[in-house]
């Protein structure tokens, strides 16, 4: 596919300039196809190496198998897929609203699903740690009227580990004095955090170039050895530096929620007076999860910075904080997934709603949805196992089917 796309491209066919240009719906779909199978390939060649147990008396070992496996790896191969080629197949349009809008709201749920779903605190100002992200970004380019010194003057791709810093240090100093306050009074004292952010930001002209913001903020760009890549008109370049960062940032947080960090975590957010008669340290460990999830955020806020080139402290709203945490609950709160899932569909929605019903009736339509999610599935679109289970508790649900029972076990 590479090989004859790229051979039109030396053509100039189409106006294509490089490999993948003029591939065309057929084609990428073609690679969808082929990426599902080989995924299939791989789990049925990894199933055939797991004992299959011995079956019960009038059940085949064909249907021990199917009724044994999952459908989260399989389901996962189609995500990929989906991911990887299914964007070039859609309009302009939509490959805006995936870029600028989905994908940036994905990764800040991600983030803020450690705060609220791993730990349990309500944390109402979470996008001033994006916008931390995002002014860190436009002065390590040099795009704020102070400039940074000239050993320091950096890419945007090279700013992350000063942002994930920043955000870090900025998420300990709002959490060192507040995180002794629980419940509607942390609530409030993180929105008010939230809009002191973004009013400093307004009014400190001299610094943050004040409610002009800043712009002309130079794209992502690599430079290491053979490796040349610097993005830019095309949306779908910054849609596969997205994936990356997501990739990364859940196979980190996957591991981060199984930890003992993670059961920490968990604790506090079920009970956490008895969390701490058991030995947790709550103030720290709520620290680091005021810390860690700011850290998410401040990568989005590169990524959003670099993507769109200029942005003011009107983007950094109290209503986009109540968005983000809408999308963690409405997904599932402490899932991963849900939060994910959340975030994008929540966000395709009023996309899709812009040609289907009127401007005005379109957040009726939104509430309607949400309403209903809520009464319906109150767990969440794809809720943790553990949030199913206290809501619908442990017990398998009473079935007419009659169940094998081994030969062994029998009266």
């Amino acid at each position: 596919m590479h090989d004859f796309s790229g051979l039109a491209a030396q053509s100039k066919f189409d106006g294509a300039t490089g490999a993948w240009d003029n591939l065309g719906t057929g084609g990428w779909m073609l690679c969808g196809a082929l990426t599902v199978l080989a995924g299939a390939g791989y789990l049925v060649a990894r199933h055939e190496q797991v004992e299959v147990p011995d079956a019960a008396p009038g059940v085949s070992s064909d249907a021990a198998l199917a009724a044994g496996s999952k459908l989260g790896p399989a389901l996962l191969v189609v995500i990929i897929a989906s991911a990887l080629f299914f964007p070039p197949t859609a309009t302009q349009f939509w490959q805006t609203v995936l870029v600028t809008e989905i994908g940036i709201y994905v990764l800040l749920a991600i983030g803020l699903n450690v705060v609220v779903g791993w730990a349990g605190l309500l944390d109402l100002g979470f996008i001033a740690f994006y916008a931390i992200g995002s002014y860190t970004t436009a002065y390590l380019t040099g795009r704020l009227p102070v400039k940074p010194p000239s050993f320091l003057e950096l890419t945007p791709l090279a700013a992350i580990p000063f942002a994930i810093v920043i955000c870090l240090v900025a998420g300990v100093l709002l959490g060192a004095p507040t995180l002794r306050l629980r419940g509607d009074y942390l609530a409030i004292v993180t929105l008010g955090f939230g809009e002191i952010i973004r009013v400093v930001a307004n009014n400190s002209t001299p610094v943050t170039n004040g409610s002009r913001g800043a712009f002309n903020i130079p794209p992502p760009e690599i430079h290491i050895g053979p490796l040349d890549i610097k993005w830019g008109d095309n949306v779908l370049g910054y849609w596969y530096l997205l994936l990356v960062f997501v990739v990364i940032v859940v196979l980190l947080f996957n591991r981060l929620e199984h930890s003992r960090l993670g059961r920490a975590w968990a604790a506090i957010r079920e009970d956490e007076v008895a969390a701490q008669a058991t030995g947790i340290n709550t103030v720290r460990v709520k620290l680091l999860a005021f810390a860690i999830g700011a850290s998410t955020s401040g990568v989005a806020g590169v990524y959003f910075a670099s993507q769109i080139g200029s942005f003011t402290p009107e983007n950094f709203i109290l209503n986009n904080s109540i968005l983000v945490v809408a999308y963690v609950v409405f997904g599932g709160m402490g899932s991963l997934p849900g939060a994910m899932a959340g975030a994008a569909v929540l966000t395709w929605l009023p996309e899709f709603l812009r040609d289907q019903v009127p401007a005005e009736d379109r957040q009726m339509w939104i509430g309607a949805v949400i309403l209903l999610m809520m009464i319906f599935r109150p767990a969440g679109l794809i809720p943790a196992r553990r949030r199913r289970a206290e809501l619908g508790g442990l017990d398998k649900k009473d079935s007419s089917e009659t169940t094998a029972v081994p030969a062994g076990e029998g009266m």
